[in-house]
């Protein structure tokens, strides 16, 4: 491989905070807000223009699962614009992202959007702040404590951080999705199915069947969801496997596979979903929404058998998690073999142990949202949106604990934390 030296230059330390978060997202949210309403100076990095991540940007159809408390539901109540059928889980994407806005200048974080986490500084074993990249050129902000937020664990792969990437015997991780709505549908017709296994007979064949036969691979499931405006349905069909999140290669590879699929699941729909005859595209997600990358090693692990059994660990810093083993075909469409949606028995929420936010070998660093530890199958679970929000939050409530006490996160006295988060 060829490479290029880059001259030697100073870069401006343009600020100086006790917490700083890299990404917005819903755990990046819980972070920023939890931390600053310690007292803490915060400072939230987002690259895109706008915050909420997945959730807004990402066009997420809604809130999934059954976790409760915390800012989650704060968020919930805030955002809520479903009045025709009382569903405040259901996202409106535009309003969301005013109030997600609101509740960080409330809370007097200090916002950066159209800005890029791309580095770390460190001391020996001790990351001390985050190399920024933005229109304003390269800048470093130094932190007391960083928390990455970013989903694929970018910040703690770059301090050095030990990870692996996807499933544990093979490296292969869930396939990615672009979102997008469409509207003209009829919806005292229409149907919704939401999830894999719900297979709804249509006049030529059961639907999900029909997807499979007739939706170009790896498309191939069908999975719709009413939105906060009447006649137009979210989308959840487009699908790329066989791709990394950490690669800006595959990144843009998927994001063109998923947006050359969407006419001929429009085809699709109008051909053989009832009420669905006259639909048509009228937005589509700026992002694609990535399900699973790195899993880091950390003081904790999360196993599919916590998550299986209700496991209730007097550590923990997340309670009340509850979802499904939501995995995603990790080579074709529909539901994974070791997947279950509909199936799923376990009703009692989880709880997530506070050294799965604390990766090894790396001081002044907490992971929250997908990034933290945890296997592959135990991670279709707690990566969802509400559970990652509760994970930023316990990350945010932390760092302002050693930002008072002047500690390391592997020092946080975890009942403290609890007292924090409430029992």
């Amino acid at each position: 491989m060829e490479y290029y030296v880059e001259p030697e230059k100073k870069i401006p330390v343009t600020d100086r905070v006790d917490v700083l978060v890299a990404g917005g997202g819903p755990a990046g949210i819980g972070a920023a807000v939890a931390a600053a309403r310690q007292g803490c100076k915060t400072m939230l990095i987002e690259q895109a223009g706008d915050v909420g991540g997945v959730a807004t940007t990402g066009m997420m159809s809604h809130w999934t699962g059954e976790t409760r408390g915390g800012l989650y539901e704060e968020i919930l109540d805030r955002s809520r614009d479903d009045e025709r059928n009382g569903d405040r889980q259901t996202i409106n994407p535009e309003k969301l992202k005013n109030v997600l806005l609101e509740m960080l200048e409330e809370a007097g974080v200090l916002v950066r959007t159209y800005t890029f986490a791309s580095d770390v500084v460190m001391e020996g074993d001790r990351i001390r702040g985050v190399l920024l990249e933005s229109k304003s050129g390269r800048e470093a902000v130094m932190a007391g404590t960083v928390i990455d937020c970013t989903g694929d664990g970018d910040l703690a792969a770059r301090a050095g951080a030990p990870f692996y990437k996807g499933r544990e015997e093979d490296g292969q991780m869930q396939p990615m999705t672009l979102m997008f709505k469409v509207a003209g549908v009829d919806e005292k017709r229409a149907i919704f199915p939401g999830s894999f296994e719900t297979n709804i007979p249509v006049p030529d064949g059961m639907v999900q069947d029909l997807g499979k036969a007739n939706l170009p691979s790896p498309a191939g499931h069908v999975l719709l969801y009413r939105s906060t405006i009447p006649g137009v349905v979210t989308v959840n069909m487009t699908n790329c496997t066989g791709a990394d999140g950490t690669s800006a290669g595959d990144l843009a590879r998927a994001h063109r596979d998923c947006r050359m699929q969407m006419e001929a699941i429009v085809a699709f729909l109008r051909r053989f979903v009832p009420g669905y005859e006259e639909c048509y595209i009228i937005s589509s997600a700026s992002i694609i929404g990535v399900r699973e990358t790195r899993h880091f090693l950390g003081e904790s692990t999360i196993r599919r058998e916590d998550v299986e059994n209700a496991v209730q660990h007097e550590d923990w810093a997340v309670k009340d998690a509850h979802f499904n083993f939501d995995v995603h075909n990790l080579t074709g469409a529909g539901l994974d073999a070791t997947g279950c949606q509909a199936k799923f028995t376990q009703k009692k929420g989880y709880t997530i142990p506070y050294g799965c936010l604390v990766p090894k070998k790396v001081e002044g660093l907490l992971l929250a949202g997908r990034d933290i530890c945890g296997t592959h199958m135990a991670h279709s679970s707690y990566r969802v949106m509400p559970i990652c929000v509760k994970l930023g939050e316990a990350a945010g409530n932390a760092a302002a604990i050693c930002t008072r006490e002047g500690i390391c996160p592997r020092q946080v006295p975890v009942k403290e934390l609890q007292q924090m988060l409430g029992r």
